[in-house]
């Protein structure tokens, strides 16, 4: 499943980092990257996205 999430909280490449981290905590194909400057980030993940939201929450962001 491919998620173009927003996550308002992004401030820099590590911030997509430790979200990175914790995506692949649960998934650890999971393939991650954002963009600071639009503050989203695209996922490929098995996951299902509420898992995904909660995983990001858990590495302290916030979804829009």
């Amino acid at each position: 499943m491919s998620l173009k999430l927003s996550v308002p909280s992004i401030g820099c490449a590590s911030c997509i980092e430790t979200i990175s981290k914790a995506i692949q905590s649960a998934d650890t194909s999971a393939i991650v990257t954002g963009d600071p400057a639009s503050k989203t980030v695209n996922i490929e993940t098995q996951l299902p996205e509420s898992q995904v939201r909660e995983l990001i929450a858990i590495a302290g962001h916030k979804t829009a």
